[in-house]
């Protein structure tokens, strides 16, 4: 959300691309600073007839997008001294062993130490005596299959080195099979569809290209690159141009393996539900607000303990936020009033901009900068909710760790949505996934209030506007309450408050579930169950514990009567 006007200037870098892409191009940005690259084509192999081709392309990246350009075939370079002028070493279709013990130790600081690394192609057939460089590039090449063509599955459209690319991407080249799956210590950008050519020998998980951290350095590897023709495609230029920038810390990315996650959106909207004025456009995989303010929110299920990962991009100064812990059936106002914005809009306040938990916690603003790709890149959230605790991530960075204390909000349970602020902040999303935690599961059983007596459906009717009372704890259904995320479930309705009052005194009822904030319910201190919606407790009335008190909501006092165990 934004409630002021002025904006201050990013003075953010990122490159414009000089080559095409195979999706729309993104908005101009201002240049990368400027920076060096050594390209090292060493082979005591096989020697690929590609290597000159492949470093004129660098030579052209460079002379487009701020960085020079040395390209040696001389391993002698490889000394602490002359690798420290460099913020990314490109070892281009090397092949056997191209260092000595000595080259290798200072190679092996460059990178721990915050170097960058890109390996194209033969770069993973080179140094397989080395641990620490089959750990750098990711996996060793096993075999290949005569040249042909193949789909490759873009699996992640935020790294700077595929966001240009589609969903499939037909190509011609020489495929490699790898001695072990490097998904698990790497983030996997593309994959190969073993269907679409013959010769795979890895199944249906067989990685192409993948980036990961090394201590404090950064590697990327892509198994194309083999042909000299690929080196004239603007979408194979543009993935190592991305590389590279991501190798030389230019472009930011999220390159921790990821394992176990379910996509909420890749391109179909099934189980969403758009609340309130505009909307976004849905095309090639990516969503774009326009108009508002609204919300497209993940109706098809509610959310309790779990990691979030979405990608985002500005196209310019917009604004839009990711909201969460809100119950089903809210409007975009009211789910900021039930549940918590984490927020995308880089030029606002502190407490406002993104990163921030919105009008409650502001980010790290150091951190988020130094994580933070500028207005058309693309930036990767993973947003971890655990319990009432909330950390924020940006392209694997923690920029915000904040916890909930308001009991008129809760984070334990609710439902997500992406926001489309107003005309003109134009926000787009990606690759929607959730990995859940295995939080608490619903349980069912008795709710007990502090005098030993339990809450009770009246006459165990189940009609809409049945009063909840005390009564002598027994096993009948009517005091058989089911916790089912922040609501209290009996008889197949939930309990809320009258006509959503937020009065002292409204009574609590049985009705239909209907999402609304008078029918959740948050633990709170002393034994409390704090209605959401009004903030104030459920109550024994009078602090009477005779059989058929009435129970009510009050402002939270700390007494006896406001005293309840959960099943």
């Amino acid at each position: 959300m934004r409630y002021q006007a002025f904006r201050r200037a990013l003075g953010l870098a990122a490159a414009a691309l000089v080559v095409g892409g195979l999706a729309a191009a993104p908005p101009a940005a201002a240049a990368d600073a400027p920076y060096d690259v050594l390209v090292f084509s060493k082979t005591a192999g096989f020697r690929h007839d590609a290597i000159p081709t492949g470093i004129q392309l660098v030579r052209d990246l460079g002379a487009g997008n701020n960085f020079t350009v040395t390209a040696t075939e001389d391993s002698a370079v490889f000394t602490t001294a002359n690798l420290a002028q460099y913020e990314a070493v490109v070892f281009l279709n090397t092949t056997g062993d191209v260092l000595n013990a000595t080259q290798q130790t200072a190679f092996e600081s460059y990178i721990r130490g915050g170097g960058g690394y890109v390996g194209v192609h033969s770069a993973a057939d080179t140094e397989y005596d080395w641990p620490f460089y089959g750990e750098l590039v990711g996996a060793y090449f096993s075999s290949h299959p005569a040249i042909q063509q193949a789909t490759v599955r873009t699996e992640n459209r935020a790294h700077a080195a595929t966001a240009h690319l589609n969903p499939a991407w037909v190509r011609t080249d020489e495929w490699y099979n790898y001695r072990s799956n490097p998904r698990s210590t790497a983030r996997v950008l593309s994959t190969l569809d073993e269907s679409t050519y013959s010769g795979g020998s890895m199944g249906g998980d067989h990685p192409i290209t993948w980036c990961k951290t090394m201590s404090s350095g950064r590697s990327f590897y892509t198994g194309t690159g083999h042909t000299r023709e690929s080196y004239a495609d603007p979408a194979f230029r543009s993935m190592i141009l991305g590389g590279i920038r991501y190798a030389a810390n230019r472009a930011k990315a999220d390159c921790r393996p990821e394992t176990g996650y379910t996509t909420l959106y890749n391109g179909s909207t099934t189980g969403w539900t758009q609340a309130g004025p505009g909307g976004f456009t849905n095309t090639n995989g990516t969503l774009t607000s326009y108009d508002g303010m609204g919300m497209l929110w993940y109706s098809a299920k509610e959310l309790r303990s779990y990691s979030l990962k979405l990608d985002w991009q500005m196209a310019g100064d917009d604004n839009s936020g990711v909201v969460l812990g809100f119950p089903a059936g809210s409007t975009p106002d009211s789910a900021l009033t039930t549940g918590y914005e984490v927020q995308i809009d880089a030029t606002d306040t502190a407490d406002k901009t993104t990163g921030a938990v919105y009008g409650f916690k502001g980010a790290d603003i150091a951190a988020r900068d130094a994580a933070l790709n500028p207005p058309g890149e693309w930036n990767t959230y993973e947003l971890l909710v655990e319990g009432e605790r909330l950390q924020v991530f940006l392209n694997g960075v923690k920029i915000n760790d904040f916890t909930n204390t308001d009991p008129a909000r809760s984070l334990t349970s609710g439902h997500i949505g992406l926001q489309n602020h107003g005309t003109g902040d134009d926000v787009s999303f990606r690759n929607v996934r959730v990995k859940e935690l295995g939080g608490t599961p619903s349980r069912t059983g008795p709710i007990t209030g502090a005098s030993g007596k339990c809450a009770d459906v009246a006459g165990g009717s189940s009609a809409d506007g049945t009063r909840v009372q005390l009564w002598t704890c027994h096993s009948g259904t009517s005091q058989q309450w089911t916790v089912s995320g922040t609501t209290l479930r009996a008889l197949g309705k939930c309990m809320g408050v009258a006509g959503g009052s937020t009065a002292n005194g409204a009574q609590v009822q049985l009705a239909t579930c209907n999402g609304s904030g008078g029918q959740n319910w948050a633990p709170g201190s002393n034994g409390s169950l704090v209605n959401q919606q009004s903030g104030k407790c459920l109550d024994a009335n009078g602090g009477s514990s005779a059989d058929g008190t009435s129970l009510i909501i009050w402002t939270c006092h700390g007494g006896t009567n406001q005293r309840w165990t959960l099943p």
